[in-house]
Formats: structure tokens, sequence, C-alpha cells
């Protein structure tokens, strides 16, 4: 179990109609900004999991470029769309830091997707945390400590929670081990959305 103070998990924070609100407002803004597969630096390796962003900047990754923060969806070229009133509604009520996100990243994880052990570390400020919210199928989430092979906690994440790393959990390592299919039925196609808000840029005083 991680001993970092700053991870939080609020299960059920959001309820099943804020749910159902932001996953028709997630799948309205994906028509102008599509869900793609991103690949990994060097080996052009696609990844399990289908991405897109909404805000000022969106997080991509590619072979050529790494991983980058950009204003600009990397398929057709347009600005990403703006982030849903709700998702800065959450940001401001559970980061505590005093500026607003300028990235989500959306990611869906259908059966078979997961997520590596990695740590956000691409933002120039690390005091703003990493606010995620899930909707959809449940997953099984771990996080551990700075050290990537270190002990790790794992717990289920359901529709509706939200997990903050902030303070010394903002560099703890985390990911996602296996989604379990069918177990909620808020996405009409099943799986699972994951919205993850992030600072990019430090505030200015």
């Amino acid at each position: 179990m991680t001993g970092l103070n700053g991870f939080r998990h609020l299960p059920g924070y959001l309820s099943p109609p804020q749910q159902a609100e932001l996953a028709s407002q997630i799948r309205a803004l994906l028509a102008a900004a599509p869900l793609y597969t991103p690949t990994m630096p060097r080996t052009g390796k696609p990844f399990s999991v289908r991405m897109s962003n909404c805000g000022p900047l969106g997080w991509v990754s590619d072979r050529k470029g790494g991983y980058r923060y950009q204003a600009t969806h990397p398929v057709n070229g347009r600005p990403w769309p703006a982030m849903p009133a709700m998702l800065l509604e959450v940001w401001a009520e559970v980061a505590g830091y005093p500026a607003p996100p300028e990235a989500c990243l959306i990611n869906l994880y259908e059966a078979g997707a997961k997520m590596g052990s990695h740590r956000d570390e691409d933002e120039e400020d690390t005091a703003a945390p990493v606010v995620s919210i899930s909707l959809g199928d449940d997953a099984t989430f771990h996080v551990g400590g700075l050290q990537r092979a270190g002990p790790k906690r794992r717990l289920i994440l359901k529709s509706g929670d939200v997990v903050v790393l902030g303070g010394a959990a903002r560099m703890a390592y985390h990911g996602i081990d296996r989604i379990h299919p069918g177990t909620s039925r808020l996405l009409p196609e099943g799986g699972r959305l994951n919205l993850t808000l992030r600072r990019v840029s430090a505030a200015r005083g």
C-alpha cells in the first residue's frame, strides 16, 4: 500500500445523473475531436487505449514527437474542444490549486485495454495535482510509490469515482491493470472512459 500523502480516492463522487450528463457531453465533443490510437515514442507501438482531449491543451504521443502537449488534434489539426463546466467544477472542488486545469485527457478503455505503471511528468508545475474521473465499467487500478518496482496498492474504480494524486503522491507510479466488462450500463457501447485533468503550466501570480 502506498504510504504517500496526497493520494485520495473519492468513491461515487459523481451521482448517476451527473455521470450520465458528463458522459453525454464527452460523446458530443468527441464528434469534434475523435478518438485516435496514439503510439509509443521510439518504438511506435500502439497504445491499447484510444484517446482524445479537451481544453486549451491536449496530451499526445507518437513515435516521432514523443510525449507532449499541444493545442491541436494530431489527426485533424483542429483545436481541442472546450472543457465541459462540470469538469472545471470537479477540479475547483478537489484540486486545491489556484488555477484551472489546462488539459483533460480522455481515455477509452475497451475490453482487454490497460495502462502500464507510469507517472505524469510532462507538466511544468507538479504542485498541481492530477485529478481523474471514472465513467463506465469498473477498472482495477494500482498506485505505488516513487519507484516503478515498489509495492503497490490495488483498488476497484467504479463509475463516478474520482482519484486525486497530489502532494507527495503527485509523482507516484500508477496504472490500470484490467477492465471489468459489463459492470456498468452508463456507456451504450460499453467500456470505461477515464478523464484526467491536469494543469500543464505553473500558475502565475
